[in-house]
This record gives C-alpha cells, sequence and structure tokens, in this order.
C-alpha cells in the first residue's frame, strides 16, 4: 500500500514539474505566431471569408477533434467521464469552425468509444448534412473508423455513399493542391478504416487510411506528449510536397495506473498550450508541416489559432 501511495505521490509531481516547464516556455517564448490575432468574424463559414478561389487544402490548418461524437456517450455522471471528448454535438463543432471529425463506429452502426456507446452513427451524418445545407464552401474531412476490438459494420462503404455520395469528394492525390473553389460543390473528403472490410480503392468516392496518418502517444503526461508531437511533426514532409494529411493531437490520455481516470481534469493537462504548441512549431522550423490540429473538449480560441495561421499561410507571413 505504502509503495503505491509513494508511486502516485512521485507521478503528481511529474505531471506538476512538466506543467510548470510548459507554462515557463509559453511566458518564456510567447505565442505571437504570424496570424495569431487574426479576428474570425464568422467561424461557421470561414473558408468562405478567407476567399475559396485562393485557399488552398494544403495551406488549411484544420481545426479537429478528437473522439468527435461523444457528447452523449455512456451514462452521465457515471460512465460518460471515463469516456466523453467533447461537450458539444457534431452540429455544434462544426458551426464553431472544425473540419476534420473523428469518428468510432462498430458493428451495429453506432458510435462508440472503446466499449461504451453513443447515438447511432446516422446522427452523426444528419448533424453534417444540416451543416453543408447551410453553408456554400466549407470542406469537411470525416474519418470515419471501425473501433479497435470491434466488427466492422456491414457494408458502411455502400452506407457512406448512399448518404453522402452528392458530397464527396473522390480520392485523387491532386486535391492537396486544389483550391477549396476547384473541389465546389464536393464538400467532404471521407476517410473510411475498416478493421478487416476491403478498403478504398484509388479513384473511389471514399479515401483510405493511407491519407490520414499520426502518430498517437498513449500518455498523461503533458510535456512528453507536446515534445512527442513535435518530434513526430519533424519528421514529415512540407505540407506543400505530400500527398495525405497529418494530424498532431493536442490531447492527453487517462491511464489506468493513476486515480484520475476521467477523460476532461487529465487532457486539462495539455489544453492551454495549443497556441504554444503552434508557436513552437514555427520558431523550430516545423512550421510547414503542420496541417491538422486536433483537441479533446474544442473550444473558440483554439479553431481562432487555426484560422489565424491558415490565413498566414495565405498572406505568405509564414
Amino acid at each position: 500500500m505504502g509503495a503505491e501511495v509513494s508511486k502516485q505521490v512521485e507521478r503528481r509531481k511529474a505531471i506538476d514539474t512538466q506543467k510548470k516547464s510548459l507554462c515557463d516556455l509559453k511566458e518564456k517564448n510567447g505565442c505571437n505566431f504570424p496570424g495569431y490575432d487574426y479576428h474570425v468574424q464568422d467561424r461557421k463559414n470561414w473558408m468562405s471569408t478567407l476567399a475559396p478561389e485562393k485557399l488552398h487544402v494544403n495551406q488549411i490548418v484544420w481545426p479537429g477533434t478528437h473522439d468527435s461524437a461523444t457528447d452523449e456517450i455512456g451514462i452521465p455522471f457515471i460512465s460518460r467521464p471515463f469516456a466523453q471528448c467533447q461537450s458539444l454535438s457534431i452540429y455544434q463543432q462544426l458551426v464553431t469552425g472544425v473540419r476534420v471529425l473523428d469518428i468510432r463506429v462498430q458493428e451495429d452502426r453506432h458510435v462508440c468509444h472503446g466499449i461504451l456507446l453513443c447515438y447511432h452513427v446516422d446522427v452523426v451524418i444528419n448533424d453534417v448534412k444540416k451543416f453543408l445545407s447551410e453553408t456554400h464552401s466549407e470542406i469537411i474531412i470525416l474519418e470515419i473508423r471501425t473501433e479497435f476490438g470491434h466488427d466492422d459494420p456491414p457494408d458502411f462503404d455502400k452506407y457512406l455513399e448512399a448518404e453522402l455520395g452528392e458530397f464527396l469528394i473522390h480520392q485523387d492525390d491532386n486535391v492537396f493542391n486544389k483550391t477549396i473553389a476547384e473541389l465546389l460543390p464536393k464538400r467532404i473528403i471521407c476517410i473510411w478504416k475498416p478493421g478487416k472490410s476491403p478498403k478504398p480503392r484509388q479513384g473511389s468516392p471514399l479515401w483510405s487510411s493511407c491519407y490520414l496518418k499520426d502518430n498517437w502517444i498513449d500518455t498523461d503526461l503533458p510535456e512528453k506528449k507536446f515534445e512527442s508531437n513535435m518530434k513526430y511533426l519533424s519528421e514529415q514532409p512540407p505540407v506543400t510536397s505530400r500527398k495525405f494529411f497529418y494530424r498532431v493531437e493536442n490531447t492527453v490520455t487517462p491511464q489506468a495506473d493513476n486515480p484520475v481516470l476521467w477523460v476532461k481534469p487529465v487532457t486539462e493537462r495539455i489544453h492551454p498550450f495549443a497556441r504554444l504548441f503552434i508557436m513552437e512549431c514555427i520558431s523550430r522550423g516545423y512550421g510547414d508541416r503542420l496541417q491538422i490540429f486536433s483537441s479533446d473538449f474544442i473550444d473558440e480560441d483554439f479553431v481562432d489559432a487555426c484560422i489565424g495561421l491558415t490565413n498566414a499561410r495565405i498572406e505568405g507571413k509564414l
């Protein structure tokens, strides 16, 4: 018992030390990256505001959410805090400016996070279609994957094509160099990541998993995640020369051997350092590699930072 208590005390010290290191770095270097003070007038239509005929797909810093459809997961106050990563619905996230969604499904087409279930994926699809009906030039990256430990929903590729067909941007390497205006009226890059079912083929309405890459670091230590994210990002080619999307997640993950298992208090350890990460990317020479930047419990400030950096790229300030 004493050894376990000592272990948790040391763990707490490590977390506090790492948070302080990031705070010190923030105080030393600030967060005044190009576009940091950009004023977003209309987050719901921010791509339209930045001029679709000038905005290239590979210039965008895409604000995304991690485990996007978990706002109603599990049982409130009982199991929900262990798996909830967002408090906003899919529609509310899109209106706030989110443009990359991370959806996990299981065999009966319910959204899930691990063993906990949320609503049917129809809810996600309907929210996406509602948003698209209210906007004209916003492009969404919709990643849907079979959750680890679950079977693929039968004929799910056919379901996605039937529900979203009129909006789907077909799998094509040339998309990365195109402007938003050149993609319209198509609106969705839908990446389908099945477990065992056949993967989407080149030219298909759906995109295969090789077009969205990331490096998941399973830790609840904020500085470790921050620096690991930076290391893996530094190893990527610049956005202008790659034919895939690369995602960085500004999140940390509850660990089974730690008494704090609720998502929100754990992810708050790194959440305040999103702008610092952008600043450090630029100061360390990796500003041309950041592309998808995702968060738990998304907020307007996170979205504004991504849009501001995108605008700086358009204006040649980066």
